[in-house]
């Protein structure tokens, strides 16, 4: 029998259409050789579907929808017997022009659809565009039929977690990566080996939805920068063209299908860094790429004689909690699960997402409690970036429901303090090893995504490296970046060859990751870290395609011992899951001793509300449904004063011995027996020990 809907009912110059679902939005393949193309506008009186061959520069058919094609606020047309892999496609929206009160409708400007799932036109990374082209970025039609093979998101919980944050092309662009599609999906994938002997088992990805390098690009030194990054979406449902080593042959969403399907096959998941706070549109003065020309009072923030609010520092803010663009966003992250598999999402400037359309904070933000308890995101991870540009701070107040995490900038800056000897610090360095009880007691410590370095700011390195930001080759007169790093040179500024120098900054690097990965929460380390990766003083490389912000795989044979040091701490925190409780619970468990306990330069005696530059913390592990011989307690000595130290150890139970694991003064790592009860601690170093 026939379906009614797969008839035909006009048509136009040989090309046969009839109206179309309104649902899904986007270009959607039919079954019976169509495509579904479906789009929103509230306040557009007409809309015309333009078809191009790809690569051509005029469309090869115009099809206006006829006023019956309208249901509500949705354009919906059916197209027949189209060769979607032949075919790219945009709108043109007619409306009223009146930027005071938000219009801006232009019938002059091809559109992007908001919902294409592939975007051609950025499909070699680099590749400079022909500004006389007036259709930049094309939607294109794409079948979903990828085979998982029975794969799906991991699931892994949360507190089990160490994740890895890393660039697409930096990661293996340089040709030391020696990988054979450098900067690419597939040049990830080759790198898995390497991530499963580190033992992370996830990874989060830089923006890695459709953005235009060339966005502010300009030439410096005769040097091309770029939007590097990739924090200024152009389309949120299309993975980037350009990170495809297949991109020339239309497979962009199958190679980046595969390299998922192989962190999977390798206990490895996959979050995306997403950036729904903002649009590469910008300002007033901004290009018409998609939004601003289908719909711009509803997408954006609008103040009350049509400027864009700019909470996003980048030109304009997407109106988050209208109830258009909520379920857009909605609908990109269910997509992003169910047809990619993604594991979860870390929100850029998560903080805008809970502003309402004048820009005011929100209690109960629709959008964040819609995520929190949207039935297809029910086991993805969410991780706010709980602040933005305009000053909302909300690390441990973000709204959570139970199911949000955030970046924990206050972790990130008292390590960082500490371990360069501002005792002053000391106090709170207690509650941030338990997991930030003082910022997440209401939730539990696995909200607490710990971390010292991530993609804005030095590298692990840097910061032990430089005083100062080195920025001038961004072309800011050294501007840009932020200026207060709580860094330390240990003497130097940069790259010295004093050997006592190096030595400490070695030293430094150990101590913080020691400390990142004995504390509960989530740990996440910065790609490169674990083998001092440089951007040469750089803070803010967010234009930088090259040296600065690539990856040098040959740090990884200079500093062997700075990557066996983290590999052996991960494996550890592995080993032992009091390391990854996520209640609060410090009192006395089942070995009689305190779970979690604090010691100062004698056990047991340490005043946490003055200032300390040394002291020791003992985890007391306890298995269950074991034999008893298997409970252990874990000690950490730190010492970020000038001098050696010397530390009392606590006593044992009579059948246990301290043995030492990790020591930071020493390129080695032993399991020496410890015999005298003591341990001493040379200047700025750390020890971690297991009695068992």
């Amino acid at each position: 029998m026939t379906r009614m809907d797969s008839e035909p009912t006009h048509e136009l110059n040989g090309l046969k259409y009839r109206c179309g679902h309104v649902q899904p939005f986007g270009a959607t393949m039919l079954s019976y050789n169509a495509v579904n193309f479906s789009v929103f506008s509230k306040d557009a009186v007409s809309c015309e579907l333009l078809l191009y061959h790809r690569n051509e520069e005029e469309p090869f058919a115009v099809i206006p929808f006829p006023d019956e094609f309208r249901i509500g606020n949705v354009f919906s047309m059916i197209v027949f017997d189209i060769d979607y892999e032949d075919i790219e496609y945009g709108y043109r929206m007619d409306g009223p022009y009146d930027p005071k009160n938000g219009y801006r409708f232009d019938k002059t400007k091809i559109l992007l659809d908001p919902y294409a799932k592939m975007i051609s036109g950025r499909d070699k990374w680099g590749d400079a565009p022909d500004e006389k082209r007036e259709f930049q970025h094309r939607g294109r039609v794409i079948p979903e039929d990828f085979d998982w093979e029975g794969d799906k998101p991991l699931e892994i919980p949360m507190n089990d977690l160490v994740i890895y944050e890393a660039h697409v092309r930096s990661f293996t662009k340089d040709e030391s990566s020696n990988v054979r599609h450098n900067g690419t999906f597939a040049g990830l994938a080759e790198k898995i080996p390497y991530l499963k002997e580190l033992g992370v088992n996830c990874i989060e990805l830089l923006p890695i939805f459709e953005f235009d390098e060339f966005e502010y690009s300009r030439v410096i030194d005769g040097e091309r920068l770029y939007n590097y990054w990739g924090y200024s979406t152009v389309g949120f449902f299309a993975p980037k063209s350009g990170y495809a080593a297949s991109a020339q042959y239309g497979l962009v969403a199958e190679e980046l299908k595969n390299t998922i399907k192989q962190f999977h096959a390798n206990g490895i998941e996959v979050i995306l860094d997403v950036v729904f706070n903002h649009t590469a549109e910008g300002n007033e003065q901004g290009p018409y790429i998609s939004f601003r020309g289908i719909d711009n009072k509803t997408y954006y923030l609008l103040s009350p004689d049509g400027y864009y609010y700019n909470f996003s520092g980048c030109g304009n803010t997407m109106n988050c909690n209208n109830a258009v663009v909520r379920n857009c966003i909605l609908d990109c992250l269910r997509y992003w699960v169910s047809v990619y598999h993604i594991d979860g999402f870390r929100f850029d400037l998560a903080s805008i997402l809970s502003r309402d359309a004048n820009g005011a904070p929100m209690t109960s933000p629709p959008l964040l409690e819609a995520l929190a308890h949207d039935p297809v995101l029910g086991k993805a991870k969410l991780i706010a970036e709980a602040w933005d540009a305009g000053g909302l701070y909300q690390v441990g107040s973000f709204p959570a429901w139970g199911r949000w995490a955030e970046w924990n900038g206050k972790f990130r800056d008292c390590l960082r303090r500490f371990i360069k000897s501002d005792c002053e610090c000391g106090p709170e360095m207690l509650w941030r090893i338990q997991g930030s009880p003082d910022l997440y007691s209401n939730r539990s410590s696995d909200a607490s995504i710990n971390f010292i370095t991530c993609h804005d700011g030095f590298t692990l390195n840097d910061m032990v490296s430089y005083n100062e930001k080195h920025n001038e080759a961004n072309g800011e007169e050294n501007r840009d970046g932020a200026n207060d790093n709580n860094s330390w040179n240990c003497g130097a500024e940069g790259d010295t060859d004093n050997a006592e120098i190096n030595a400490l900054r070695r030293r430094q690097i150990k101590n913080a990751a020691a400390l990142l990965l004995l504390s509960r929460g989530i740990p996440m380390l910065l790609s490169g870290d674990e083998f001092c990766n440089s951007q040469h003083g750089n803070n803010n490389a967010y234009c930088q395609d090259n040296k600065i912000s690539w990856l040098d795989w040959n740090d990884l044979d200079k500093n062997r011992d700075v990557f066996e040091f983290f590999k052996k701490m991960i494996k550890f925190r592995n080993e032992h899951p009091v390391l990854r409780k996520t209640d609060y619970y410090i009192g006395m468990n089942s070995s009689g001793y305190p779970e979690l306990s604090f010691h100062g330069e004698r056990a047991w005696e340490l005043n946490g509300s003055e200032p300390f530059h040394t002291f020791g913390f003992m985890y007391a592990e306890t298995v269950k449904d074991h034999n008893s011989n298997n409970d252990c307690f874990i000690y950490c000595g730190v010492n970020t004063f000038w001098e050696e130290r010397t530390l009392e150890l606590p006593k044992l139970p009579d059948n246990m011995q301290w043995y030492k694991v990790a020591y930071t003064a020493e390129n080695t790592l032993s399991d020496d027996k410890l015999n005298d009860g003591y341990i001493r601690l040379a200047p700025r170093s750390l020890m971690v020990i297991i009695g068992k």
